[in-house]
C-alpha cells in the first residue's frame, strides 16, 4: 500500500508573523492578513465588535479577508485587582479620565501590530468633522488605529505625545467612541475594492463630488398615484445625467447651504 504523500508546504501566503513580548491572551486569535486593510480598535468594550460591521456587505468582506478587525481590550492593560484604567481629573471636576500610562501601553501594543503608515485616531466630539474625503483617504492606506474614549475623555498628554488625530461624527456627545468607531470603519470599508461589487456605485452617491445624491426610483413605475419621472424612463442617458445633476444641486442648495457654498463659491467682487 502506497504511503500518502504529505502536501508540500507553501513558501508564501497571506499570513504574516510578528514577534511580541505580550502574553498570548492579549493577542487576537485571528492571524494578520498581508495586504488586507486593517482596523484596530482600542476599547473598554471589545465585545461590542464587530457589531453591525459583521453583517451584510462589510461582514462578508470581513469573512473574505478583504479587511481585518482587531480589538485591543484597554482593561487588559489596567492596574490592580480590578484593572483600573482611569482616575479623577486634575484640578477637580466630575467624572473620570483615562490614564496616560494605561492608554500608552495599549497604543504601543497596537502600533507594533499595524503598518506605521496607518493613522492613529481618537474619536472625540472636539475633533474635526468626519467626512467622505477622510474615509477615502483612510481607504487608500493600510488601515487605521482607533481609540474609543470613555468617561470624561483621555489625558491630553497622550494625545500630544503620539500626535493623535481627533475625529468627530458631529456636534453631539456619545457615551463612548465605539459607535463612532463602527461608523468610521463602515464608511471606509465600503470604499475598498471588491466590497460593494459595483465600484461605480460609490461615484454618484452623496458627498462623492461635494453634493447630495439625487433622488432614486425603482419599480413599480407608478405607486399610489406617483410616477417615476419621465426622463428616467426615456433611455436618454445624457438627459438622465443632466436631470440627476440638477436634482443634486437643488437638494444641496436647499438642505445643505454649507456644502453648496463650498461647491459653488461666490465670485470675488473685486
Amino acid at each position: 500500500m502506497d504511503t500518502p504523500k504529505t502536501p508540500p508546504q507553501k513558501s508564501h501566503g497571506r499570513k504574516t508573523i510578528r514577534p511580541t513580548l505580550k502574553p498570548r491572551e492579549l493577542m487576537e486569535s485571528a492571524p494578520d492578513l498581508a495586504r488586507a486593510w486593517k482596523a484596530q480598535v482600542i476599547t473598554l468594550l471589545p465585545d461590542a465588535f464587530p457589531g453591525i460591521l459583521g453583517e451584510s456587505l462589510t461582514g462578508r468582506a470581513l469573512k473574505d479577508g478583504l479587511w481585518q478587525l482587531e480589538t485591543i481590550a484597554l482593561r487588559e492593560f489596567g492596574e490592580g485587582k480590578h484593572r483600573n484604567v482611569d482616575d479623577t481629573p486634575a484640578g477637580g471636576g466630575a467624572g473620570m479620565v483615562l490614564r496616560p500610562d494605561i492608554m500608552a501601553a495599549a497604543i504601543d501594543h497596537a502600533r507594533a501590530r499595524i503598518q506605521p503608515a496607518a493613522p492613529l485616531v481618537y474619536l472625540s466630539p472636539r475633533g474635526r468633522p468626519f467626512t467622505q474625503a477622510i474615509a477615502q483617504d483612510l481607504a487608500q492606506g493600510p488601515g487605521v488605529s482607533l481609540i474609543c474614549g470613555r468617561f470624561e475623555g483621555l489625558d491630553q498628554r497622550v494625545i500630544d505625545h503620539y500626535r493623535i488625530a481627533e475625529i468627530s461624527l458631529g456636534d453631539f456627545v456619545l457615551t463612548g467612541g465605539e459607535i463612532a468607531a463602527q461608523a468610521v470603519i463602515d464608511a471606509t470599508i465600503r470604499l475598498l475594492p471588491g466590497v460593494l461589487g459595483n465600484e461605480a456605485s460609490t461615484e454618484e452617491e452623496s458627498f462623492s463630488d461635494g453634493l447630495l445624491e439625487h433622488p432614486q426610483y425603482t419599480r413599480p413605475a407608478e405607486w399610489r398615484g406617483q410616477k417615476i419621472p419621465d426622463v428616467l424612463m426615456s433611455g436618454h442617458h445624457g438627459e438622465i445625467a443632466k436631470w440627476r445633476r440638477a436634482q443634486s444641486e437643488g437638494l444641496t442648495r436647499q438642505r445643505r447651504p454649507d456644502l453648496w457654498a463650498a461647491h459653488h463659491p461666490k465670485p470675488n467682487s473685486d
